[in-house]
This record gives C-alpha cells, structure tokens and sequence, in this order.
C-alpha cells in the first residue's frame, strides 16, 4: 500500500480577522501531491484493485483535477499503469496538472465533452487487468473512505463545513458524523442543483437532511474573482493556512461570510475540512498569491 499517513488528522485552531474562532482539520498536510481528501476518498478503490490483483487503473477528470494528479501519484507509487480520460479536446499547452501526471507516468487520453459525458471507457483501452475509479472518487468506497477523515477527536464539532465538488466527501463526512452533527457543503460549481441528489444517492439515510450552500461557488467551478484571491492573502496572512480558489478558497470565504451573517448559533464548535488541492494554484500568475511558489 501507500506509505502510511497519520490519523487522526491534524487540528489548527485559527482565528479570523474578527476574532471567531474556527477549528481546521489538516488533510492537506498528508501527502505533497496525493493531499487532502484525495488519499481518503482513494484508499478502497486502491485496496480493492490490489485483492483483484488488476494493474491498470483508469480513472476519468479535468484538465486542473486534483483526483487526477493524486490517483497518478498513488498508482505511480504502487508500480501500476495508469490512464486519465480528461474531459475536452486535447488543448495547445498542457495545464500543470496534466503536466505533472504525464511525469508520474498517466497516459492521457483526451474525449470531447459529449463523449466524455458517457462516462464510459473507449474500447481500445478496455481489458481484463483494468480498474476503474469513477471521476472525483465518487461512488460508495470513495464515500467510505472519505469518513474515515473523521475520528473521535472530531466529535466535539456541532457543524463541520467542506468544500463540495462531486459529493463524495460530503457524504461520506455525513455518514461518519456522529449524532447531533451538521455537515455544510459549499458547492463549488455554479448552480449545481443536481449535487443533492448525488449527495443522497451516497447516504446510509437518504433521506436525512443534507445542508448544501450554492451562494459561494463565485464565476464556477475552477474560476476565481479579485475578491476571492484578495481574501485567501488575508486568510493566509490571519491563520498561516494555505488555500487553493477552486476549493478551500471557497469554503474559507463562505464560512467567514456566514460567520459574520450569524449563521451558526450561539456557541457553535465549528470544524473545516482542508481538503488540500493546492496545485489548482499553479494556473495563476506568480506573485499573485503571498504563499507558494504562485
């Protein structure tokens, strides 16, 4: 397996600029590529592709996808072949993810959006020794795995907030917490009214709330704004913690608006997930960001 990561997770208490005081569980210091929520959501679909004794892992994302860049590196670090169907038509200059898949050893394999939607593996590629990992990890075992993010120490929480692409993480965060537990979800994607249903679809209770804010997904998924970027130099300069504006940039800005708005009631323990992603970063113009090489 992978080299051995740490749980329970680390916990920084941080306070923002007026004076709330937040709790951060550290995902993003596991693993300098395979970081965050992606070695969790990874670890069954991983563990399972090695009792099958399979050795070509297929796994489908795009151009910027941190599932992309950490299933590279993990089947880089198992010694297995690997393939990333990317979603569009193959572009002039490769972004940095792909970039640095390609020098882990993915082959990439570019289908348009419409095929791409299908989901489906191109015939060529198709084999007996394939296994494939469905796009962002979603699926039960990502699900599964991504629950094990929380411990007894996280507990304590009464809401506990993560950024929200495919779902998987919030619904495995869900259906870990313990009783009396609020999980948020701040979607990233605009307008993305389908993510409750995927959420549910992932849920030991499907029919349990599922608290999902759409309000911070800014311009959409992987954009940003001179707000946003403004924010996580001021966040970083306030706590030391680092974010990316595809994901944690998002829910960090969201909980300090809600924070400041009295969404969370009185005495409120209050846990964000860093979900890690900071190589979204590299697409910036360097010296936009006052940490990082970005």
């Amino acid at each position: 397996m992978l080299p051995f990561i740490p749980e329970p997770l680390r916990i920084d208490n941080v306070r923002t600029k007026d004076g709330a005081g937040l709790d951060v569980l550290r995902a993003d210091l596991v693993h300098p590529v395979i970081s965050g929520n992606k070695w969790f959501k990874l670890r069954y679909y991983l563990e399972e592709l090695q009792e099958q004794r399979r050795r070509h892992i297929i796994t489908f994302g795009g151009a910027y996808s941190n599932h992309i860049i950490a299933t590279a590196a993990a089947a880089h670090a198992l010694g297995l072949r690997c393939t990333g169907l990317i979603r569009g038509e193959r572009p002039p200059v490769l972004s940095p993810t792909l970039i640095h898949a390609q020098q882990l050893g993915m082959q990439l394999h570019f289908l348009s959006r419409e095929v791409y939607k299908e989901k489906e593996v191109p015939a060529a590629l198709r084999s007996e020794d394939m296994y494939v990992i469905p796009e962002g990890g979603y699926g039960a075992k990502g699900a599964a795995g991504a629950g094990t993010m929380l411990s007894g120490n996280t507990r304590i929480y009464s809401h506990i907030c993560c950024a929200t692409g495919t779902g998987t993480m919030m619904a495995g965060l869900q259906n870990a917490a313990a009783p009396g537990q609020e999980i948020i979800g701040i979607s990233v994607l605009k307008n993305n009214h389908d993510l409750e249903n995927e959420v549910r679809q992932l849920l030991h209770r499907p029919h349990q709330p599922v608290t999902l804010l759409h309000q911070y997904a800014g311009k959409g998924y992987g954009r940003h704004t001179p707000e946003l970027l403004a924010f996580m130099n001021e966040w970083y300069e306030q706590t030391g913690i680092p974010g990316d504006f595809v994901y944690t940039g998002k829910l960090f800005f969201a909980v300090n608006e809600l924070l400041r708005q009295g969404f969370f009631p009185t005495g409120s323990k209050i846990l964000l997930i860093h979900s890690g992603g900071l190589q979204g970063n590299a697409s910036l113009t360097k010296g936009t960001l006052i940490f990082g090489d970005y």
